[in-house]
């Protein structure tokens, strides 16, 4: 648990696309969603799906870094809403009751 936490606390991103992602959190819905973002079908366990996630948004965050044409910023904005989501699920699943 600890190791997610600290990598998502470290991020540090533009502050609209947070926000944007922040926004976008309340209209995300893991079965309409998840399995286009992640472009094929998404690992069943919820930490599979929250490291997928990390690992394609560490590739949109080098591209944007390095000012690729190919970067979309819609793309980052829906894997942060996922990210975000998921990971506010995870925590939930994961806490003790």
């Amino acid at each position: 648990m600890t190791d997610f936490c600290q990598t998502l606390a470290s991020l540090r991103r533009p502050r609209l696309l947070i926000r944007a992602a922040r926004l976008g959190v309340t209209g995300y819905n893991r079965n309409r969603d998840l399995k286009r973002i992640t472009n094929g079908e998404p690992p069943r366990e919820n930490a599979k799906v929250l490291r997928r996630l990390m690992a394609i948004e560490a590739d949109l965050e080098q591209s944007r870094q390095d000012g690729e044409v190919t970067y979309s910023p819609a793309r980052h904005v829906d894997i942060l809403i996922a990210l975000i989501a998921e990971a506010q699920l995870w925590l939930r699943v994961a806490a003790p009751t």
